[in-house]
């Protein structure tokens, strides 16, 4: 069991995710140490004293989004890699399947990226390549090693193009269109993968 928060500590996860929310809903250009101070319930002095400057959180909050979502692709990878010599259709689609489910989980990871991805938070040029790039080349040598006639090339196309159209469609949040999304998903992924009809 884990030990209560102090009253800290608390201060400074009630910080983090106000700052997540806003970040994600308005961009960091678009949110000011102010609003995350009234949204967190504290005074700017008090947000500076547990997280630093605007700048500080900012990164502390794409560096737990990044955690949250290498975790939850490590594990997806796992089951890929067990599943994918019986059944590399079935197997990449489940992937798929796990991705979505995460982003649909947490909308605030794909929002975060989706924000950046459109010029905002320029200033912090080293997140893509710190945080981004080792996760799509992780996919990408994953599917490669179950996949050995994948091309490097073929396998990151694939990769970008179920991350932006998970991305665009759970940052959109027509939680009624889920299923047919889900489907969708599943037959691009087995058809960008070269892998025969969809699953």
């Amino acid at each position: 069991m884990s030990q209560p928060l102090t009253a800290a500590e608390a201060s400074r996860e009630r910080i983090l995710a106000a700052a997540t929310a806003l970040f994600a809903e308005h961009g960091y250009d678009g949110t000011t140490t102010r609003t995350i101070a009234g949204a967190a319930g504290l005074n700017v002095a008090t947000v500076a004293y547990h997280v630093g400057t605007k700048a500080d959180l900012y990164r502390e909050v794409m560096r737990r989004a990044h955690e949250a979502e290498r975790a939850a692709v490590t594990a997806a990878l796992a089951g890929f890699a067990a599943a994918a010599p019986d059944d590399p259709a079935r197997a990449a689609a489940e992937f798929a399947d796990r991705y979505l489910d995460f982003c649909l989980d947490q909308p605030q990871v794909p929002a975060l990226w989706m924000r950046r991805w459109m010029a905002d938070a320029a200033e912090f040029a080293d997140l893509e390549e710190r945080y981004a790039r080792p996760l799509l080349d992780a996919v990408r040598d994953g599917l490669r090693a179950a996949l050995p006639r994948l091309t490097p090339d073929r396998a990151e196309l694939a990769v970008w193009t179920v991350l932006w159209t998970t991305h665009g469609f759970c940052r959109s949040m027509i939680r009624a269109q889920v299923p047919r999304f889900r489907a969708h998903l599943r037959a691009l992924v087995v058809r960008e993968l070269g892998l025969g009809e969809p699953i």
